[in-house]
């Protein structure tokens, strides 16, 4: 029997870079970038975070963007070619796993992938029943949404579709002070910010194990609606 795949998964580094614990899989969930226009934010992933992402100890690294990461939405042309799987609406198979990413949330003020939520709606539908991990930005609606003020943040309709998918493993963000574990019917939910509200590092880094069963290649995806 293969041992449990070892996940660490990060969202909120604001151009941090810390040192993670060696893993096989390494989950980004966006605003990886320093605050910056489009030049400054290619520069910074084509020098400090391309150096960053070499040496850190992991088999495979995907990665989406976040409301932060202007440059993959206005010029994602400057987007330099990394040691990444980068996923904007799109998905890649590793370990036997199918992973979907995608970095949209609710819109607030103008930030970048932000949508309304009829449009995201049709954003969520994009994603394939048989998806085991989801890898967001935002949170879904009810789950690791809440921010300083007690509001739920997050999507409805995100919250809806992973009803329906069930993915085994949900990771998100952006919502710094929501971090933490939660579950929607048989999907774990993890809101995993690096970062507190202060914007100071929290002192554990989100380290995960996901059991190879818990691929849907090995039973019955459930049925589209």
């Amino acid at each position: 029997m293969e041992p449990p795949l070892r996940i660490v998964a990060a969202c909120d580094l604001h151009g941090i870079l810390p040192a993670f614990p060696s893993c096989d899989l390494l989950l980004l969930g966006g605003d990886l970038c320093p605050d910056g226009n489009a030049i400054q934010q290619a520069r910074w992933l084509d020098g400090p975070f391309r150096a960053w992402l070499r040496e850190v100890p992991t088999q495979e690294t995907v990665a989406v963007a976040g409301n932060h990461d202007f440059l993959f939405e206005n010029a994602p042309q400057l987007v330099p070619t990394l040691k990444w799987h980068y996923l904007q609406d799109s998905g890649v198979e590793l370990f036997g796993f199918k992973l979907w990413g995608t970095p949209w949330q609710p819109v607030f003020y103008d930030w970048a992938f932000n949508l309304k939520e009829a449009d995201l709606a049709r954003k969520w539908k994009l994603i394939p029943t048989d998806t085991d991990i989801l890898l967001l930005h935002g949170p879904p609606f009810g789950f690791g949404d809440r921010n300083l003020q007690g509001e739920h943040t997050g999507s409805p309709s995100l919250t809806r579709r992973i009803e329906v998918v069930q993915p085994a493993l949900v990771i998100c963000g952006h919502i710094h002070e929501a971090r933490g574990e939660y579950r929607i019917r048989e999907s774990r939910v993890i809101n995993a910010s690096q970062l507190d509200v202060r914007y100071q590092p929290y002192s554990e880094v989100c380290e995960l194990r996901l059991e190879r069963s818990a691929a849907k290649s090995t039973s019955t995806p459930p049925p589209e609606k």
